[in-house]
């Protein structure tokens, strides 16, 4: 696959995904794999969360120097939400409208802004492959890294999915500023 950026390899995914996900029975959407792991129910939940959780993180990084963010307690989130008591179909086609308006926001983000170098930033703390505290990185490699934390959840759910993130593990966009 060639390189792409986030915006447009986000939006093929995610309307690539949708019908395999939808696939999934209600019941078969309720399963966990284990006490302990959350059910693909709970995983589009987690994945509803990360998408606005990052949303706000991908506009505010848009008129300020830093990209210092809020984290979130992911679990309590998913707990308090109830996402085993939704329909597996609304679910899956709340991550996709989400998904789409993130690849919109991606895709028309100007260059300048996605590429500009930031030194100050919390990546080491709230990102899926965290930056050093004080190493220069990017929104564009928050994105990249966005999309690599959906796909990394995308397997968990479709065993046969192939994740490709050739420009996220190759460090495509930190290497490029």
């Amino acid at each position: 696959m060639n390189r792409k950026d986030p915006g447009r390899l986000l939006r093929e995914i995610t309307l690539s995904v949708k019908p395999q996900l939808l696939a999934f029975t209600d019941t078969e959407a309720f399963q966990k794999p284990a006490a302990d792991k959350w059910s693909p129910k709970e995983i589009i939940g987690h994945l509803i969360d990360s998408a606005s959780n990052n949303h706000q993180r991908f506009v505010r990084a848009q008129f300020k120097r830093d990209m210092i963010f809020e984290g979130y307690k992911q679990e309590k989130w998913v707990i308090i939400q109830h996402y085993q008591k939704r329909s597996w179909n609304e679910l899956v086609e709340m991550w996709v409208q989400y998904n789409l308006q993130l690849s919109h926001l991606m895709i028309y983000t100007p260059r300048e802004l996605s590429w500009r170098p930031v030194s100050e930033h919390n990546l080491h703390q709230i990102a899926f492959k965290r930056i050093p505290a004080g190493e220069v990185t990017s929104l564009a490699y928050f994105m990249v890294d966005y999309v690599a934390h959906l796909e990394h959840h995308l397997c968990q759910i479709l065993p046969d999915y192939q994740a490709v993130l050739e420009a996220y593990e190759n460090n495509f966009y930190i290497k490029s500023i």
